[in-house]
């Protein structure tokens, strides 16, 4: 059988030993980058591989294509081959904060062609408090070759957002806290506010108090909400940066709601060019000003 949303601990931990399976692990700290690595080689799942948001999983800023940019195809074909990533393998990833960051790996094993991936249910809190063992260091696996195919109708580009939020053509999620979200504050980017049209969905509303996903029909009523008759295939999500507005994409698959497409670049690709809109406020009385 194969995992393509979440995935609980105990089946994980009923197929560690099986070669057919490679685990990720995909911790890590936006002001800290390295402490996710630190704390994976103090202990992690056994066998599980470490993968760095900003060294494997993005491509280095340039100015216009956001923080955390996709990376190039290439390089991406290189890391998931040193992981021993290939057709008919079921990858796992997991982190400690509730998906944020290993659904970035999960929506890019799916945009370059590989299904079975899923992400950890809990993370490591749920695997900890399950009782299962842990082990310390690096670890290491059989070379693999990985080719990718990638998926253009996953990804959306700067004018289609703008179209989306001129129109209302299509639905527009925003991914960020609600406070972000009304350019009430901006820790990290320079400008805030939001891609007008845009309606906000925090991403961390997907989660229980306990840290794993609410139900898929908990989602699939709260993102519908949303949706207003449309389907998921017709809805453009975004964030700060392109990666935990993966986490929404991923909660929307898990309940059902497929095909829905990731702005890449995000709010702080947005707002490199001066020429596009920025809206405040709450979205029901938000004006469209430039920015």
């Amino acid at each position: 059988m194969d995992y393509s949303t979440l995935i609980d601990p105990e089946i994980l931990h009923a197929n560690l030993d099986d070669p057919g399976w490679v685990v990720a692990d995909c911790r890590f700290d936006l002001g800290h980058p390295d402490l996710g690595e630190q704390r994976y080689l103090e202990a992690h799942i056994p066998g599980a591989l470490y993968l760095h948001i900003e060294r494997d999983l993005s491509s280095p800023p340039d100015g216009v294509n956001g923080r955390h940019p996709l990376p190039d195809l290439k390089r991406l074909e290189e890391v998931f081959s040193n992981c021993g990533i290939q057709p008919g393998v079921q990858v796992v990833a997991y982190d400690d904060n509730g998906g944020g960051f290993a659904a970035r790996l999960w929506w890019l094993l799916r945009y370059t062609g590989h299904a079975p991936v899923a992400v950890l249910n809990g993370g490591f809190q749920a695997w900890l408090e399950a009782g299962n063992p842990t082990e310390c260091g690096r670890e290491r696996r059989s070379r693999a070759e990985y080719h990718a195919q990638p998926r253009s109708d996953m990804i959306a580009n700067a004018e289609q957002a703008r179209e989306v939020g001129a129109t209302r053509s299509l639905v527009l999620i925003d991914s960020r806290a609600p406070e972000r979200y009304r350019g009430e504050i901006e820790p990290i980017d320079k400008i805030a506010g939001r891609i007008p049209g845009a309606v906000n969905h925090f991403w961390q509303d997907n989660l229980l108090p306990s840290g794993k996903f609410a139900s898929p029909e908990t989602l699939a009523s709260e993102f519908n909400t949303l949706l207003k008759g449309r389907s998921a295939d017709e809805t453009i999500v975004y964030c700060g940066f392109g990666v935990t507005a993966c986490q929404n994409i991923l909660s929307m698959e898990h309940a059902g709601l497929h095909g829905a497409r990731l702005y890449p670049v995000s709010w702080s690709g947005w707002i490199t060019d001066p020429a596009r809109p920025v809206a405040t406020g709450e979205e029901q009385s938000e004006s469209h000003p430039s920015a």
